[in-house]
Order: structure tokens, then sequence, then C-alpha cells
């Protein structure tokens, strides 16, 4: 019985991470997101590329999150390969809000928002993130 137990532990372990690598590999759809800078930003995040990520901001960004003002590179060269969309369930006010399920390998799974602006020249010279509840 006590080698039956441990073998079925291990294959439940086992199954649990494959199916975590599977959802960790899954593509996101993006196609809901209108805004193309947006989308770009989303996809960098995605793939926790930091090179396609930090330009697509001015170089005097501000992030908020859940209200509170936090330093920019810092907060993302952490978060970058470790946090992601794992749906996108609702975009708007033309497509810079986007809410949907999120993973933190540190924080684990929840809804988010993230909202962008975008400034004159083009760069996202603001974002919010924070819990979403809708």
């Amino acid at each position: 019985m006590k080698h039956f137990l441990i073998g079925f532990l291990l294959c439940v372990t086992h199954v649990t991470f494959a199916q975590n690598q599977i959802k960790k590999s899954m593509p996101l759809d993006l196609t809901k997101l209108s805004n193309a800078k947006v989308k770009a930003a989303i996809a960098a995040l995605q793939k926790g590329d930091e090179k396609a990520w930090f330009p697509l901001f001015s170089a005097d960004v501000k992030l908020y999150d859940d209200g509170n003002q936090m330093q920019f590179n810092n907060f993302f060269k952490k978060a970058l390969g470790h946090e992601r969309f794992t749906s996108i369930d609702k975009v708007e006010n033309n497509g810079l809000d986007v809410y949907g399920n999120f993973h933190s390998d540190q924080w684990g799974d929840f809804t988010t928002f993230f909202k962008f602006q975008i400034g004159k020249e083009g760069k996202i010279i603001r974002l919010d993130i924070g819990p979403a509840s809708y």
C-alpha cells in the first residue's frame, strides 16, 4: 500500500507539473487588443522580452500598482518572465484598458487590469495595474 501511495503521489505531481507547463507554453489570443502599442506591450510581457518591452515606454513613464506609484524599470525587470496574462477577458477605452486573468510566479493567479496612456510621441507614458473585479 505504501508503494502504491508513493506511486500515486508521483503520478499526480507529474500530471500537475505537465499541465502547468502546457499553460505556460500556450500562446495568449491577442486578437481582442485593438491598439497596436498595447498589443505590442502585452506580447512583450507574455514573452518576458525586455528588449521589446522597455522601448515602448517613455523615459519618464509613470507606473501605479494598485494606486501606489512604483519605479517602472525596477518593477518590470523583476516581473518580466515571471508574470503574464492567462486570458484577456475585456478590452475598453479604445483598446487602452485590458482586463483578464493573470499569473505571477510570486503572487499566484488573480484577475487584473492594465490601463495604458499613450503620449503624443507615441510612447506609453503611464501604466496603471491592479486587481480587477468585473
